[in-house]
Parts: structure tokens; C-alpha cells; sequence
């Protein structure tokens, strides 16, 4: 299984955000996350389009090679600035489901974009909706912390979770990523990984230490351990 590592910008020194997009890909990011809060959907407000824009141009390796743009939507309602951080630049847009008056025809508008589309579920919330969307989407963003702020401690539930997720996947026979955002940390990220998760969003677990390189370095350590 091929993991990927996704840094939360959330977590970033905002007053940099361009030197630390660059930094964190320099060490060995796989995506840039971003989590956008509109103080709605989610007590918190963070970024919009325009940081999205800003920030396309610094999400490439030293040799030139893109790196993807993962945007995760805390909004509600979403198709409007879905639509418009697919103009700025993102790859991959989520959303919740019930933010979302209807899930089919949001997936459809990010992808009538050129983006990838997935799907958000909060720790309380089942995954009935898959059922009726699994063969439209391309991503399913397993929340393992309660959606809003940043540096929470991850939620045992979600493993289950991720578990249920990885099997639906499975039984699709669809090539669909399981991302999972909340509390991931270098001791946790082997146990998340085990339940079924393939890509894995850090905030403060990264951006919290001084060496970025050594935090992904030893969360891909554990991953093949």
C-alpha cells in the first residue's frame, strides 16, 4: 500500500505560510492540507481561496514536480466555495455530507471541475451515505477528532471507523483513498494505518516541531515497522 503523509497548514506559522509550504514538501510531504473553517459549520475560522491561490505556486518539489492541494471543507453551504477553491488551485476537494443539501450533485460539481472529490464523516457520524455515492468519489477523510480545531487527541472510535470505510472500499473494488485527520502522531499513525487508512493528515505533529524532516522520516518508519 502506498501511504501518503499530508501536513495541516493549519497548524502552520501563518506569517510564512509560503517558506513553510516549502519546507514541509523539502521534507518529505506527500500533499499539503488545508482545513477551511467558515465559523458556521465549525467554530473556527481560517483561510479561503485566495491563501489556496497564494500558495499553488510554493506546492512543488525542488525539482518542479506539483505537489497535490487536499482541501478539506468545513463550510456549509459548500458548492460555492468548492467551486471556487477548484479555481484557485486545489486537486482534491471533501466536504461533509450534511452540509451539503445534496451530496450526489456537489461530488459532481468539484469533479465537472477537474478535481478529485471525497467525502467527510465527524466521529458520531455513520457512513450510510456511501452507499448511495462510493462509485462517484475518489477520497473518504475519516475525521478522528471533533472538526475545528487543530491539535485535539485522537479519537479511539475512529478506528472502527476506518475499519467499516476500508471495508466498503474493498467491496467497491474502487481505487479510493482512506485519509484520516485528527491526532495523528509518530506513536498512533501504525494503529491507524492497521485499521485501513492509506494517507494521513498531521497538523501540530509536524509543524509543532522544530525538524519537520524527522517527524515524517519517523511516521514513515512506523508505517513500514
Amino acid at each position: 500500500m502506498t501511504y501518503r503523509i499530508a501536513p495541516s497548514i493549519l497548524s502552520a506559522d501563518f506569517a510564512r505560510l509560503g517558506q513553510e509550504v516549502q519546507d514541509v514538501i523539502a521534507a518529505g510531504s506527500d500533499w499539503i492540507h488545508f482545513d477551511v473553517m467558515d465559523n458556521h459549520y465549525v467554530p473556527n475560522l481560517t483561510f479561503g481561496p485566495m491563501i489556496c491561490s497564494a500558495l499553488k505556486p510554493h506546492a512543488k518539489t525542488a525539482a518542479g514536480v506539483a505537489v497535490p492541494i487536499d482541501v478539506h471543507l468545513m463550510v456549509q453551504p459548500v458548492d460555492a466555495l468548492a467551486a471556487a477553491f477548484a479555481d484557485a488551485g486545489a486537486d482534491l476537494i471533501s466536504f461533509h455530507p450534511d452540509a451539503s443539501g445534496h451530496v450526489h450533485r456537489s461530488v459532481q460539481a468539484i469533479k465537472a471541475k477537474g478535481c478529485q472529490a471525497g467525502l467527510v464523516f465527524n466521529p458520531a457520524q455513520p457512513l450510510d451515505v456511501l452507499d448511495w455515492v462510493i462509485d462517484d468519489i475518489d477520497l473518504i477523510l475519516i475525521m478522528s477528532v471533533n472538526p475545528g480545531f487543530g491539535g485535539q487527541s485522537f479519537i479511539d472510535s475512529a478506528l472502527r471507523k476506518i475499519e467499516d470505510a476500508r471495508r466498503r472500499i474493498s467491496a467497491s473494488g474502487k481505487d479510493i483513498r482512506l485519509e484520516v485527520d485528527g491526532g495523528i502522531k509518530v506513536d498512533n499513525i501504525r494503529r491507524v494505518a492497521d485499521a485501513g487508512a492509506d494517507t494521513f493528515v498531521a497538523g501540530s505533529a509536524i509543524f509543532g516541531k522544530p525538524d519537520y524532516k524527522a517527524v515524517i522520516d519517523a511516521m514513515r518508519q512506523a508505517l513500514q515497522g
